[in-house]
């Protein structure tokens, strides 16, 4: 029994644990606690699925305006629940979350380029990126 949630004060080091027992840990400054304290407390929009005994094994971080777009920023799910429906709930409750006629983006990791489609997106090809430097 996996339940899902928004939270406003999820703790960095819960969340550096997820990235790290996802794939997604592999391109996030997980050990930059601070840095990653930060990017919760700059999003407005946190899903979280916790399983039975209150684990997290599943983030959906946003940054939105809840009206016209918002930018699905991390979609995280432990390896060992993957392929079991998480990743696709966490994006049906970050959806559920925002107003009528709000645009859902993402840049999709290599490895998920596959995934994304099936749940709904669209690939856009004009989208153009500045990285941040580290």
């Amino acid at each position: 029994m996996i339940a899902y949630a928004a939270e406003t004060d999820l703790s960095a080091l819960e969340f550096q644990d997820v990235l790290r027992r996802s794939t997604l840990g592999e391109r996030r400054p997980v050990d930059d606690l601070e840095r990653l304290e930060a990017m919760l407390r700059n999003a407005p929009l946190t899903v979280t699925a916790r399983d039975g005994a209150g684990k997290l094994v599943g983030v959906s971080r946003s940054v939105t305006d809840f009206v016209y777009c918002c930018y699905l920023s991390d979609l995280c799910v432990d390896a060992a629940l993957q392929r079991q429906g998480v990743g696709k709930r966490l994006i049906e409750e970050t959806r559920a979350r925002l107003k009528p006629g709000c645009s859902l983006i993402l840049l999709a990791a290599p490895a998920a380029m596959d995934y994304y489609p099936r749940v709904g997106f669209d690939k856009m090809e004009r989208c153009w990126w500045v990285p941040g430097k580290r």
